[in-house]
């Protein structure tokens, strides 16, 4: 492998990382706002709090999956390069994300994904708990 197609390799890992760390802080923050409400909520006892606490997650939800989708094309583009998959050819330097189509790779798939779905699908279960029941 040469030294030009490891620099590649590296510039496709760094865009990983950082989609990777957004996802991160994507979910710190939700935790973070619908915490705050829910103290809120706690103090007076209004429960229009607690719908309003779904709103940010719902917002962080889809741009957690926005994170995941492009960082799933970016993995993508990483294993062509890398010669893992023999799927498109990429030319040297080449940032591609866009030529990663199809159902691996839909917003719809990455917005269901079980490593979504599990985190802020109980939050708004929790809430809506909380909103009818408390």
């Amino acid at each position: 492998m040469t030294g030009e197609k490891l620099k590649h390799l590296e510039f496709i890992q760094d865009v990983i990382t950082r989609m990777n760390s957004n996802s991160f802080q994507m979910k710190g923050w939700m935790v973070a706002i619908v915490s705050a409400i829910l103290a809120i909520f706690a103090s007076t006892k209004n429960h229009d709090f607690v719908l309003v606490a779904i709103l940010p997650t719902l917002i962080f939800w889809f741009l957690d999956a926005y994170y995941l989708w492009q960082e799933r094309k970016f993995r993508g583009l990483y294993n062509d390069v890398a010669g893992i998959t023999k799927e498109n050819k990429i030319a040297l330097f080449a940032m591609r994300p866009d030529l990663y189509k199809g159902d691996k790779y839909s917003y719809g798939n990455v917005f269901t994904s079980i490593t979504i779905i599990l985190v802020y699908l109980p939050v708004i279960v929790i809430l809506l708990g909380i909103y009818f029941f408390v």
